[in-house]
């Protein structure tokens, strides 16, 4: 079993999540990881840079800008 706490913060770390902690794991051997969140270090997979290559081949003529694109998605699923 595993439990994960995401916090904005370092600051945001009390004793309560360590009581929490302590009330869900009990006596069971535990182990605490700390990492900084690198969300805005996003790499691309394999698959997703695969996709992105076919896209270059594309011809140029049926390009849709950003926000184009954006209008089709919204207009069949909906905004956001």
């Amino acid at each position: 079993m595993y439990t994960t706490y995401h916090l904005t913060s370092a600051q945001e770390l009390s004793t309560d999540i360590l009581d929490a902690i302590k009330a869900t794991f009990k006596s069971k051997p535990i182990t605490i990881i700390v990492e900084e969140n690198h969300d805005s270090n996003f790499e691309l997979t394999s698959d997703m840079k695969a996709i992105l290559d076919e896209r270059l081949q594309e011809d140029e003529s049926t390009y849709l800008s950003a926000d184009e694109s954006l209008n089709q998605l919204n207009k069949k699923y909906g905004s956001a």
